[in-house]
């Protein structure tokens, strides 16, 4: 056969191959031609660290103290539409390694394989843990050798579901020495040589990460940036108050990302709004990995920034933080223009890390199906096979994105530093230097470094004084019984009072978060030793006077374990001053765990607290429905008293709210001893719809409840009885600064809910007005409101989560007389999906032409 029947055939095939499989818009590059499709913000290059094979189907890595690169391989994940034996063990865990240098990672060695989609990693003394098929893994390698001798079960229900989109992961090591997760209520430290697990609040979705200050960061794939303004685990303490603040705070209600390609395979891409003309996706439909950049290789302008993935977007957005007061606000500095993009479909980034470098290493799976099967829309899978993305398995890169003049050094090997010099590391300028200094002094266990540590406590910089005192707090010095082996009692008794020395001292710092991290651990210190709770008790009282915001919220917090009347004048004053923050009226229900009753009777003597004001009542309303969980019946026959002795003050109406709105919540009345004078037919104090509702709650002696159904009433089953009580406490908290806690509306703010043709009428018309936001004039009750009457908007409240919308719609459709019935719990996730894209409010004749349109199909 002559050359040109060879060049005739292979035209043939390449023809034959081509009408197959059409890979004309998303072919598979090398990496070096996907580099060049790369859009980066100016002064910043992208640069290649590690690519396949050395690397496949990356999701997750981290740095070692050696600078060696783990990374987490989900080579099982969706190897075609169907997901076929997702299951497979071919799941693994590399070890990356630079030999010469260079920056690039030039040998890989696997630590641990046949894994499940393994999901997760932490560095720990000795080995990692590992988030795999749904359990969670100790896996140690005990000869040196970069490979896993061991795999000890630390957790089977570690993951809590199967789904990988919804399963638990992140494995974060906060300041505090804790392990977090995203998707998950759990937490984990060593505790004595054995692995604990805590309960804590639920976060996120896939990935988290910690701003300087020990705040963590997270989101969802629908919402970018959320975050705690808390510590965790204060705000649930309390199990007769549900918080509405504080966990789970949104950053920005900014959606919006501008890809530099057409991006049709995603998985609402036949919903209109969710794509542009030009087929580019509008907002966030798999939003992940929030990452907090803490180092100072790259320019200043991007210290602190978060940045966030899109891989179904081909783009990495940054974003600008601004601290408000207690709140945390993310701007986009650039809107228009993303941080990084690109115009490769298969460019996927799904992990953002930093290292030893201090360079921003982004993981890229670089794979053509990312949405899960059990979430795989018809139109996708069609999407995902026309393209061919569904083909070239296994492949994957990790990229690094540094200053156009950088120059890669080789990392310096921190675990053959001395403790004495990884207590001068606590004072790096970089985030990750400290933090894995404080994870290896506190593994180290090395109790020779306490005076180190006590004296960066005293003369180092912010930061470095922070993590300092969580190592002190790791190695066990905060501990009434840890003092190491050998101390006799005289040494130890003086080193117990050098360290409450410490802690006092360092509880005056400047710096609020040092302040508050010796609150924190003084607070937990005296749980163990109530000898010194009178000097604890003296300090908190000294530091409120004139205390800013951000320390009078950890004072609230930390108040807990007070005597009771010390407790309540701090509280009592920090609400007077600070009580329009829901974050601090939560932060106050926190610390009064089953002593509400007793608050409240305090509040009502109280001088400071006889002048009304809306953030009062509500504070009085959230004491009442904790006081009705709390369920002693002496409480609530007094609170009745209470009520009959002023009935139209302020505050008494501020309980009867409470009662009321909790009434029919109450599946067992309570059993009263004697009839309560308020109830009795005599007394003509309260309106006759109140008294009716307390007649529902009380049984005593000549009385028991009936349930009487009103013919004209929509009745609320009990599970929508909670949503409704819920949804009166997040609507003070949310939305009453503007409506008004009676549903009135407010002047210059907004109109009237109660008896609005708004929330009574179509509840998919109520949702979308919600989570979108709308401007302009409106009319409502036959009343037309304009600015400056109201506020030219509304604003979107689409950070807010389904469940709590849910809440707040049900609770205002049936309230002040509106009888519409509840929210159907599905409706609001429904809608959010539908109008996946749409980015700016609605006007009222754009919103009613689509809810008339929706009922037309």
């Amino acid at each position: 056969m002559n050359k040109y029947w060879k060049l005739f055939f292979i035209f043939i095939a390449l023809i034959t191959i081509g009408a197959k499989y059409p890979f004309e818009d998303s072919p598979v590059l090398t990496p070096a031609d996907e580099q060049k499709t790369f859009v980066l913000e100016k002064g910043l290059r992208i640069e290649l660290v590690a690519a396949e094979p050395l690397v496949q189907d990356p999701v997750v890595i981290q740095f070692d103290e050696d600078g060696r690169l783990w990374v987490v391989e989900m080579r099982g994940y969706m190897p075609d539409v169907e997901g076929t034996n997702e299951n497979e063990k071919i799941g693994r865990i590399s070890v990356l390694e630079d030999i010469n240098g260079d920056g690039l990672m030039d040998k890989s060695t696997v630590y641990l394989d046949s894994l499940v989609l393994p999901r997760a990693i932490a560095l720990i003394k000795g080995g990692i843990l590992v988030a795999e098929n749904q359990a969670l893994w100790e896996c140690l390698d005990t000869n040196n050798d970069l490979k896993a001798d061991t795999k000890t079960l630390i957790d089977k229900d570690y993951a809590g579901g199967a789904a990988p989109e919804h399963s638990g992961n992140g494995l974060l090591r906060n300041i505090d020495n804790w392990y977090y997760n995203a998707k998950s209520r759990f937490r984990y430290k060593k505790i004595d040589g054995k692995w604990t697990r805590d309960s804590t609040e639920f976060r996120g979705q896939w990935g988290m990460s910690q701003d300087d200050k020990g705040r963590l960061v997270y989101n969802y794939n629908w919402s970018q940036l959320h975050g705690d303004l808390v510590p965790p685990n204060y705000l649930s303490r309390n199990k007769n108050h549900s918080p509405s603040s504080g966990i789970d705070f949104g950053y920005t209600t900014d959606r919006r990302v501008y890809p530099i390609r057409e991006t049709p395979a995603v998985n609402r891409g036949y919903i209109p709004g969710t794509l542009d003309e030009k087929n580019r996706l509008l907002e966030f439909t798999a939003a992940c990995s929030p990452f907090v950049y803490r180092e100072n290789t790259l320019p200043k302008v991007y210290f602190g920034n978060i940045f966030v993935c899109e891989p179904t977007g081909n783009l990495i957005k940054r974003n600008k933080i601004e601290e408000k007061g207690l709140e945390i606000m993310a701007t986009d500095p650039n809107p228009g223009v993303e941080f990084l993009a690109s115009t490769d479909e298969r460019f996927r980034p799904v992990n953002l890390a930093t290292g030893p470098s201090g360079a921003l290493y982004v993981v890229d799976m670089y794979k053509g199906i990312m949405q899960h099967k059990l979430y795989e829309t018809p139109y996708l899978k069609d999407q995902y096979l026309k393209r061919g993305l569904d083909k070239f398995l296994h492949k994957g890169r990790i990229w690094r994105i540094v200053p156009e003049s950088w120059q890669p050094q080789k990392a310096e090997k921190l675990s053959q530093l001395n403790s004495e010099q990884l207590v001068a590391k606590l004072s790096s300028s970089d985030g990750w230097q400290r933090d894995m200094a404080q994870k290896l002094l506190v593994e180290k266990a090395d109790k020779s470094v306490e005076k180190n540590l006590e004296n960066v406590t005293k003369t180092g910089n912010d930061l470095a004084k922070l993590h300092a005192i969580y190592t002190l707090e790791g190695l066990g010095f905060f501990s009434s019984l840890s003092f190491g082996e050998g101390w006799d009692e005289v040494k130890k008794a003086n080193r117990n009072h050098n360290r409450g020395a410490l802690l006092l001292q360092l509880a005056s710092d400047k710096f609020i978060p040092v302040s508050n991290a010796s609150l924190k651990i003084f607070e937990n210190l005296i749980r163990n030793d109530i000898s010194q709770k009178s000097k604890y008790q003296s300090l908190l009282q000294k530091l409120s006077i004139n205390a800013p915001i951000e320390s009078a919220l950890q004072i609230a917090l930390s108040s807990e374990p007070l005597e009771s009347q010390v407790k309540f004048t701090l509280l009592a004053n920090i609400l007077n001053k600070y009580g329009s923050s829901p974050i601090i009226k939560d932060a106050a229900m926190s610390s009064l765990g089953k002593s509400e009753f007793e608050f409240l009777k305090y509040l009502n003597k109280s001088l400071t607290w006889q002048k009304q004001n809306t953030d009062k009542e509500i504070f009085l309303e959230m004491l009442t429905t904790a006081i009705i969980k709390n369920g002693k019946a002496e409480e609530l026959s007094s609170m009745l008293s209470l009520i009959n002795q002023k009935p139209n003050n302020w505050q008494e109406k501020a309980y009867m709210m409470g009662l009321t709105i909790q009434s029919n919540n109450i599946s067992v009345p309570f059993k009263l001893e004697k009839e309560p004078a308020i109830l009795s037919k005599k007394n003509t104090k309260i309106a006759e719809f109140n008294k009716d509702k307390l007649l529902k709650m009380f049984e005593y002696p000549g009385h028991i409840p009936t349930k009487e159904i009103d013919k004209d009433k929509i009745v609320l089953k009990p599970d929508e009885q909670k949503m409704f009580a819920k949804g009166r406490i997040q609507f003070l908290n949310t939305c009453a600064g503007c409506h008004g806690a009676d549903g009135k509306g407010i002047p210059r703010f907004a109109p009237k809910l109660a008896g609005s043709e708004w929330v009574t009428g179509n509840e998919t018309r109520l949702a979308l007005l919600v989570l979108h936001g709308i401007e302009g004039a409106i009319e409502v009750g036959g009343k037309k409101y304009d600015a400056p009457e109201i506020l030219p908007v509304m604003p979107a409240h689409s950070t807010v989560d389904d469940a709590s919308i849910t809440n707040i719609l049900t609770y205002i459709r049936n309230e002040w007389g509106n009888n519409a019935g509840p929210i159907s719990k599905n409706l609001v996730g429904k809608t959010r999906h539908t109008t996946q894209g749409r980015v700016q409010p609605w006007k009222v004749a754009d919103l009613n032409k689509h809810v008339e349109g929706l009922s037309d199909k």
